[in-house]
Parts: structure tokens; C-alpha cells; sequence
């Protein structure tokens, strides 16, 4: 009956290679990712790139606060590690071709959750009008010790 046909159906669609499968690993096929890197912003400190950028979005890799021409960690506090944190984020974005406006997704990782104010502080100043979506979590330690790390998704602009 009914299940016969449709097996039917599918077996034949499979044969022309019309199977969703088969659409799907053709696109794998033609999509690259693009590896992004720039002196304005800290160099990775592994095994990993600043953004990589496939399909629209770039993926920013979690920033923390290092100066990017000397490698050593700005400010004590946890807000004045944000604001660098957030300088690197914004680097890392333009060489992407990307900005801020553009970030729909972003993780926050502290060391402290009391900390968690003063740096929504600072992060509400670079997304005031239509924030990202954001999780944020305590972390036992982060790179290099800092208090702050962030990451983000954006998409590309066309």
C-alpha cells in the first residue's frame, strides 16, 4: 500500500540523487571558511584563530584583556578588563568585516559572578540599542588570569 509507494518514491529520488542527504553534502562541498587574523587585536595564544567566517556569520574566539601590541593584561579591575576585552572584540569584528550591530550571539565567561554588574556596564555600551542574545557563566579560572572573557557570533553583512 501506501508504504510501498512512498519507499518506492524515496528509493527513486535517491537513485537521481535527489535525497536531502545529497543537497546537503553538495553544499558542505562549496562552503569555505575563512580564517581572520589581525595585528589590532591579540594574537591567539593556541591552537585556534581569532574569527573564522563561513557561510555569513564570523565566530569570534573568546577575547580577554590583552594589549595587542605588548601581550600584557590592561586593568585590574573587572571593569576595566571588559572595556579592553571589549576592544579586542571590536577589532577582531572589523577584520572580519563585521561590527558590533552585527553580533547576534555573545558568551560572557567571569571569574566572579559579583563582577557581573560592572561588567554589564561596560558591555551595555557597546550594545545599546539591539543587544544580543548572551549567556553568561563563572569560570574557576580564565587565560592568563583574567576576570573577563568574551566571544561572540555576528553575521556578515551582505
Amino acid at each position: 500500500g501506501f508504504f510501498k509507494v512512498r519507499c518506492a518514491m524515496s528509493e527513486k529520488r535517491a537513485a537521481e540523487g535527489e535525497m536531502s542527504g545529497d543537497v546537503a553534502s553538495k553544499k558542505a562541498k562549496t562552503t569555505s571558511k575563512k580564517i581572520i587574523s589581525t595585528d589590532t587585536a591579540p594574537a591567539a595564544i593556541g591552537p585556534y584563530s581569532q574569527a573564522v567566517a563561513v557561510t555569513g556569520f564570523l565566530f569570534v574566539s573568546g577575547c580577554i584583556p590583552l594589549d595587542p601590541k605588548t601581550m600584557e593584561m590592561v586593568g585590574k579591575t573587572a571593569a576595566e578588563q571588559a572595556e579592553q576585552v571589549m576592544k579586542n572584540l571590536g577589532a577582531v569584528l572589523a577584520a572580519g568585516g563585521s561590527s558590533y550591530d552585527n553580533v547576534v550571539k555573545t558568551t560572557v565567561l567571569l571569574t566572579d559572578m559579583t563582577h557581573f554588574a560592572e561588567v554589564n556596564a561596560v558591555y551595555a555600551k557597546y550594545f545599546n540599542d539591539s543587544p544580543p542574545a548572551r549567556a553568561c557563566f563563572a569560570a574557576l579560572a580564565l587565560p592568563k588570569g583574567a576576570l573577563v572573557e568574551i566571544e561572540c557570533v555576528a553575521v556578515l553583512p551582505e
